[in-house]
């Protein structure tokens, strides 16, 4: 039966509806990253190195991800400098780690067809 005419499959198992449009976006992506390994939070100017970021850029994804409450922002003193720490909430926590489990997942189908295809012999597998 040609491609074209085959019914769509009901299964819906490559759906991955767990990835997280607010999370994927690769900055993002990193300034979560960057958060979850620094639990105490990370001044604006470290998590700006860190995630190889512009302010503006930076700035950006913050509130992105302070809108949907995955981080908390606050302005502290440094001495005689403002300082602008950034952490991850308790919610965006859990949220990371439930895309990360959707990723292991994607992860696991995409080995799971490689080693299927080599098996039957399939180039670029």
């Amino acid at each position: 039966m040609p491609e074209r005419n085959r019914p769509a499959p009901t299964d819906r198992r490559y759906a991955y509806d767990g990835i997280d449009r607010v999370i994927h976006e690769h900055a993002r992506l990193s300034v979560l990253t960057s958060l979850v390994s620094h639990p105490k939070g990370l001044s604006f100017g470290a998590l700006k190195q860190m995630c190889a970021l512009t302010d503006g850029n930076l700035s950006r994804h913050l509130q992105v991800l302070e809108s949907a409450r995955l981080v908390t922002i606050s302005k502290e003193s440094d001495g005689r400098k403002p300082l602008t720490v950034c952490c991850l909430t308790a919610g965006g926590r859990k949220r990371y780690f439930e895309y990360l489990a959707v990723l292991e997942q994607v992860i696991v189908d995409a080995a799971g067809a490689a080693k299927s295809a080599r098996a039957k012999g399939l180039r670029h597998a």
